[in-house]
């Protein structure tokens, strides 16, 4: 029982201190592909904690789970982890956790379903508003001009993955701008951001209370358009992207100075106006790594009293 409950302590301590220590960190916008590995593992290692401390406190309450759990181990690992005491307390526990676990996958089956209803709908917008010529293949053309004042442009994912563009912003697109906007959309989709935002949006929707959730989701948000940032303006120069970002949302008030919605639009533009320079090759390995250790941390701590035991 003390292994479940260290794993518990070490879950929530965890999801309360993470956060709070990246969001000190001066390097996830100059490498947000290296920040979103660790938000990925900070999470996972949470996660992790939760479902190995529910494993072992239903191992402790009950005969049936202990039985599979410790089958292949010898009796003297079975002793080293107590399980025969506090059993009060396991069985509330492994239900509350069990329950976490349930309503995560709901949350995530609710999210996924919600995105792919979303989808079918703009794709039957898309449909309406654009019909297919005589001779030509619905959803063949990557590319889709819609007729609109307002410019916008954005992907539209799925088995024939589309970029969507206004006339409006074909308009004010300038040379290679256009060309620009597509490989920052294309760089959602070969990374595919959209799991990470459904991932995140499930977990900060389903445990509003928990911070490392939370923010989670909103550094995903912020993450994956400057990674995708990044990858236009590897092709294309910073120059353009930052140029296309502002001649496609200039019209909507985003750069004022009473901006709300679409704030970072600003701090996306002139982060590529005025880059950082980027961490050393060394250091993007190191963080790599080390966050790739995180989750590693929850399965040391479970396997501490069966190395002892063996040993």
């Amino acid at each position: 029982m003390m292994v479940s409950l260290a794993l518990l302590l070490l879950g929530t301590l965890a999801a309360v201190v993470a956060p709070r220590f990246l969001a000190r960190a001066d390097w996830p916008e100059r490498e947000p592909v290296v920040a979103l590995w660790v938000w990925q593992c900070v999470v996972a290692a949470v996660l992790l904690s939760f479902a190995l401390s529910m494993t072992f406190s239903a191992a402790t309450a009950w005969g049936a789970v202990r039985g599979q759990v410790f089958a292949p181990a010898p009796q003297g690992v079975m002793e080293a982890y107590s399980l025969g005491s506090h059993r009060a307390w396991s069985a509330p526990l492994a239900v509350v956790l069990a329950a976490g676990g349930l309503w995560t996958a709901a949350m995530l089956t609710r999210e996924i379903h919600r995105a792919r209803r979303r989808s079918g709908t703009r794709r039957s917008e898309l449909l309406l508003r654009a019909p297919a010529l005589p001779g030509e293949q619905p959803g063949g053309e990557s590319l889709v001009v819609l007729e609109e004042e307002r410019p916008d442009a954005w992907w539209l994912p799925g088995a024939a993955p589309r970029l969507v563009v206004t006339t409006a912003a074909l308009r004010r697109l300038k040379g290679r701008q256009l060309d620009a906007v597509r490989a920052h959309e294309q760089g959602h989709a070969r990374a595919r951001h959209d799991w990470l935002l459904h991932c995140s949006g499930a977990l900060a929707n389903g445990f509003p209370q928990v911070p490392v959730f939370a923010a989670f989701r909103d550094e995903m948000h912020r993450l994956v358009e400057l990674a995708a940032d990044d990858v236009a303006s590897r092709r294309f120069g910073r120059r353009t992207i930052a140029l296309a970002l502002v001649e496609l949302n200039e019209e909507r008030g985003v750069f004022g100075p009473r901006a709300t919605q679409h704030a970072q639009l600003p701090q996306r533009v002139d982060r590529l106006l005025a880059p950082a320079e980027r961490l050393t090759a060394g250091r993007r390995l190191r963080l790599t790594a080390m966050a790739a250790l995180v989750p590693v941390v929850p399965v040391i701590v479970a396997l501490v009293p069966a190395l002892r035991a063996l040993g």
